[in-house]
């Protein structure tokens, strides 16, 4: 089997027991930020360090949360009542609840937020700095996707720890190597 199909040379894709829609479809530009997140953690996964006992932490918990990404295109690739559904895994309450469990255990050592913080630091914290922010574009698209085609909430919900998590690590990051958070410095 050839990996070309030529199938969206129209323009359009295939969803899952579905048909198709267009590549610019609010559905497709939802799943398709989150590949771009899923990648961008994979960068995450590769910066963290294999001699940090927390890093090494985070690096399995990224890993893990790289699959659920994927259990979640899928969940946005299967229209609600189309044959594929049954075959795909939805995101719930207990994937919001371990990423719940995951905040707490990565943000417990941070110090409590005095200032905003400004991503930088350590390489390790920018990269995640910039898989919070394309999770919170992600959220976003889902959100207006979900004003016309309702999703389960608990993807919504998923998203917007993720980005906490994201931002909890970050901070963790930095602390794990002997690096403050990085302060704003308001204009004068």
């Amino acid at each position: 089997m050839k990996l070309y199909t030529k199938t969206g040379d129209d323009g359009s894709t295939g969803l899952f027991g579905a048909g198709r829609v267009m590549k610019h479809h609010p559905r497709i530009e939802a799943y398709g930020t989150v590949d771009e997140l899923n990648s961008w953690i994979g960068m995450c996964v590769e910066a963290c360090a294999r001699e940090s006992v927390i890093e090494e932490r985070m690096r399995a918990m990224l890993i893990h949360i790289q699959s659920r990404l994927f259990d979640l295109g899928a969940d946005l690739a299967t229209p609600a009542g189309s044959p594929g559904e049954t075959k795909v895994a939805r995101i719930g309450a207990r994937h919001v609840a371990e990423a719940e469990a995951f905040i707490d255990e990565i943000d417990g050592e941070n110090e409590p937020i005095r200032v905003f913080v400004l991503p930088g630091g350590t390489p390790l914290c920018a990269h995640l700095h910039v898989a919070r922010t394309i999770c919170r574009r992600a959220e976003r698209l889902l959100v207006a996707f979900n004003e016309s085609e309702p999703l389960g909430a608990e993807t919504i919900h998923y998203l917007n720890r993720l980005s906490d998590l994201f931002f909890a690590m970050a901070r963790r990051a930095n602390l794990a190597r002997g690096v403050g958070d990085v302060a704003w410095q308001k204009d004068a």
